[in-house]
């Protein structure tokens, strides 16, 4: 089978060798396999970061968390009331503004993350298993290059958390 490099001609590039063809279809078998380690629990990739951005940061309203997560407001609505309909997150008083509500993290939510781990980290093994470690570690570095690079292109662009 001929790499993505080898398909490249000079009138351009296969179909099948453009990088983001390549990036989506990996982002079709990472999903695939979240769902198949992550069967039985009942979260999809999504919920599992806005989950674990609430575990990492602790509370914060709706706004920050889609900025967090990279995801537009309307999608971080949907998703925040699916898990708080599964009591995985309530939304309570903001001491500091009282128009705002934030969100946190329930005992059950730290509960479902916790028996996440292991399927997580055996995803994670799973999509790099291609990879020797050096480049594992190259590629990551690349995609975050790439992702940082391009983050302003996105429809919902990361907000990083300030530094403390």
């Amino acid at each position: 089978m001929k790499s993505a490099s080898d398909r490249q001609t000079a009138a351009g590039a296969h179909v099948h060798g453009l990088p983001g063809h390549l990036i989506r279809r990996c982002h079709q078998i990472a999903v695939a396999l979240f769902l198949e380690e992550c069967a039985g629990q009942d979260v999809t990739p999504i919920q599992f970061a806005v989950l674990s951005l609430l575990r990492e940061y602790g509370s914060m309203d709706q706004i920050t968390l889609a900025g967090y997560a990279a995801l537009n407001r309307s999608t971080t609505g949907e998703v925040v009331a699916r898990l708080e309909a599964r009591g995985l997150l309530d939304r309570g008083d903001n001491p500091d503004d009282r128009r705002v509500r934030l969100l946190h993290l329930t005992p059950q939510g730290a509960r479902l993350l916790d028996r996440l781990e292991v399927p997580v980290q055996r995803v994670q093994e799973r999509i790099l298993a291609p990879l020797s470690a050096a480049e594992r570690t190259r590629f990551i570095d690349c995609l975050d290059r790439i992702a940082t690079a391009n983050n302003e292109f996105s429809r919902a662009p990361l907000r990083p958390r300030p530094q403390e």
